[in-house]
């Protein structure tokens, strides 16, 4: 094909699909604008065999747009209920920007997400999930001590964060959970 032949707008039927599949999309999950481009865009390549790249970035956008337009996608809720939840999970704010990040959140609404959360909150639910620190079950040895403060850093905690939460006694760690659970 010439250049001049290679459609630059969406056909009517592409903008249709497009609205349907955002509807569908966004019916069963949150996403974030950069997850619903990412799933359109590869979705639209599949529907249509001869859609040229010029279109396929129109059909993406127009979902993105038709989103927007009817407030159903928002970046900023997305990152605050994630980071809520995640900080519910027991993830660290360091490992919460990553995956935000990840997902197409820009900085600033991460940063925003992030004011809330409590990273102490956090390990404290950490240690309860994994039966670490206060939570052990077991004997602590040098080995075990080795294993538990370095799964608090690969997690994303700070040494010192995770050192508190070590240290804590079950009356104090549950105090913790207790005190900021939202």
């Amino acid at each position: 094909m010439t250049d001049e032949t290679v459609p630059s707008l969406p056909t009517p039927r592409m903008l249709s699909w497009a609205r349907n599949s955002t509807v569908y999309r966004l019916e069963r999950r949150m996403m974030t604008e950069k997850q619903l481009f990412d799933a359109i865009t590869r979705k639209a390549k599949e529907k249509f065999e001869d859609i040229s790249a010029a279109q396929l970035k129109a059909v993406a956008d127009f979902a993105v747009k038709f989103a927007y337009d009817n407030k159903v996608l928002d970046d900023h809720a997305y990152a605050e209920i994630s980071t809520r939840s995640a900080v519910r999970g027991g993830k660290s704010k360091r490992a919460i920007a990553r995956k935000l990040a990840a997902k197409g959140v820009s900085s600033d609404k991460v940063e925003a997400a992030l004011e809330e959360a409590d990273d102490l909150y956090a390990a404290a639910i950490f240690a309860r999930k994994r039966a670490f620190g206060p939570f052990r079950r077991v004997e602590l040895d040098e080995k075990r001590k080795a294993k538990e403060l370095s799964a608090f850093a690969r997690n994303g905690f700070s040494f010192d964060i995770g050192r508190k939460v070590f240290d804590m006694s079950v009356e104090d760690a549950e105090e913790v959970i207790l005190a900021d659970r939202r």
